[in-house]
């Protein structure tokens, strides 16, 4: 039981290091030497940062613990927006959430929380029937969250093209540079599966040492999945803060939190549904 206990954490803080500085320093890292927006480095932080639960809600799934999978799901996304408040908060950029974008990718937000709540209050099974809904849905928020960015932060990201083409000039694109990034990215992710494969194990060992139910063994798997995105948070709005530019910093995090979330419901949730299947 003690070493159980000890692997927990352990797998629990390789989670955090990887994530802080591998994952968090490659992403920007990628991210400065493409050029690319705060809306689209959030966006493939929302990916990387979504592999945990990809892999324990596809393992739950394996070990057919699917109410486990749904509590995870549920548990993440909540996670994910208090951290994402707490986040806002400290960096004191509560002002920034007044922004029409960032506060109609909110309401999206809440959504992904809503949402897998009232499917279980009406008792609606997570089975294949439901997965098309779950794809059309992704897919219709995607597009709201490109529209209103493009409609309501125009003038930020005008400035901010300006920014990233005076930087542009000092450094150039360098082909070699990406290519590691990518490589690294790879490994992070293949580190980030064994690790969480191994928690997984842990957290499955617990339950039955314990007695514990599957939807506390799925909040528990919330938690801690959730820590890559708490690290993302923080880290986007710290980096835009040193430049006196706070608000590509939030776009970044809210659209990380948005792709995160919506991931863990719409398509790693299929999965999980398939592979239980």
């Amino acid at each position: 039981m003690f070493i159980e206990i000890t692997k927990f954490f352990i797998y629990s803080a390789l989670i955090v290091l990887i994530s802080k500085y591998i994952l968090v320093k490659t992403l920007r890292s990628l991210g400065e030497n493409l050029n690319l927006r705060p809306q689209t480095i959030g966006e493939i932080a929302g990916y990387a940062t979504s592999i945990p639960e990809l892999l324990t809600i596809t393992i739950s799934s394996l070990s057919g613990l699917i109410g486990a999978s749904i509590s995870n799901v549920i548990s993440s996304n909540i996670v994910n927006i208090v951290q994402y408040i707490f986040a806002i908060v400290i960096n004191k950029n509560v002002k920034s959430l007044k922004n029409k974008a960032i506060g109609t990718d909110m309401i999206l937000i809440i959504l992904t929380v809503a949402i897998p709540i009232y499917l279980i209050y009406i008792n609606v099974e997570a089975n294949i029937k439901i997965i098309p809904i779950f794809i059309l849905l992704f897919g219709l928020f995607k597009i709201i969250n490109n529209n209103v960015h493009k409609l309501y932060l125009k003038k930020e990201d005008y400035i901010l093209e300006k920014e990233i083409k005076k930087e542009a000039k000092t450094e150039k694109y360098n082909i070699s540079k990406t290519i590691s990034h990518v490589l690294i990215l790879f490994v992070t992710g293949i580190s980030l599966y064994l690790v969480g494969n191994r928690l997984s194990l842990v957290l499955e060992n617990l339950c039955i040492i314990f007695g514990i139910k599957e939807f506390i063994v799925g909040i528990m798997l919330g938690i801690i999945t959730s820590i890559p995105e708490l690290i993302t948070f923080f880290e986007s709005q710290k980096h835009y803060k040193k430049r006196k530019n706070v608000m590509p910093g939030v776009v970044e995090a809210t659209n990380n939190l948005l792709i995160s979330n919506m991931l863990n419901l719409f398509i790693i949730q299929t999965i999980g549904i398939v592979v239980f299947a």
